[in-house]
């Protein structure tokens, strides 16, 4: 009975990593830029003494879903979003550049330019400083300009320029941070070709009854494994009674 158990017991723990990363993702239903990570089940082998009859669950981070979100008009100077492929360079935890799609941006208490999620937005030389202003704009190529405070609208100076890059999507790969990255520290070059619109952010791809639904179904999955295991129980009860019998 204990390799009813086992297999049972492998089933259970992949079900919960996956009803933890579906979970992750309807959290982030409403999160502007957020790319829904993906799930698979595969079936793994179990190889020794006796015939291969046996195989247990195997539940594997199977990468990030880079399909583009809904675009979300907001009318705010500060936000973008990018039209068609393309992403926003953004400083990661490590100080690694890395790549995201959320294009609702601040200005933080000493001026950097920051995601919604504090993250430096990366320029020509850099994380973009902001020095105090009136009023800010983003151009369609990513160019900051803005009219320096205390001065006339006439007065408009060019700050920087957002880099946005096109790198591989093949390559990319999530970090803890939730900012996309290039193996090996890349870092992709500057494409001129992305625009972006102003007012405007890009939401989130996760569909939610998708989601919904595949939480449903995992919570059955669940339901099931500890059926097995409970009965696996009953099982090598039942047996070690006959044996006490005989």
């Amino acid at each position: 009975m204990d390799k009813m158990l086992y297999i049972s017991m492998s089933g259970l723990k992949q079900t919960l990593q996956a009803q933890a990363t579906n979970s992750h993702n309807l959290a982030n239903v409403s999160t502007s830029g957020f790319r829904a990570n993906l799930q698979t089940f595969t079936d793994a082998q179990v190889y020794g003494a006796g015939f291969k009859s046996r195989s247990y669950s195997q539940f594997s981070d199977n990468g990030v879903d880079l399909s583009a979100g809904t675009i979300i008009s907001t009318g705010k100077d500060l936000d973008i979003a990018i039209k068609g492929d393309g992403f926003i360079a953004a400083q990661g935890s490590t100080g690694q550049e890395g790549y995201t799609r959320a294009g609702n941006l601040k200005v933080s208490a000493n001026g950097q330019l920051t995601s919604a999620t504090g993250q430096p937005i990366l320029g020509n030389g850099g994380p973009i400083v902001i020095p105090p202003s009136s009023k800010i704009e983003i151009g369609k190529d990513g160019t900051i300009s803005a009219i320096p405070l205390g001065q006339g609208s006439a007065t408009v100076t060019i700050l920087d320029r957002i880099k946005l890059v096109n790198p591989d999507k093949n390559k990319l790969s999530k970090g803890a941070d939730g900012l996309l990255y290039l193996p090996d520290n890349a870092v992709a070059d500057a494409d001129a070709n992305i625009s972006v619109v102003k007012g405007f952010v890009e939401g989130s791809n996760v569909n939610a009854i998708d989601a919904m639904v595949n939480m449903i179904d995992l919570a059955r999955n669940f339901e099931m494994q500890s059926k097995m295991m409970k009965k696996s129980e009953e099982l090598d009860g039942a047996s070690s009674r006959l044996l006490t019998m005989s």
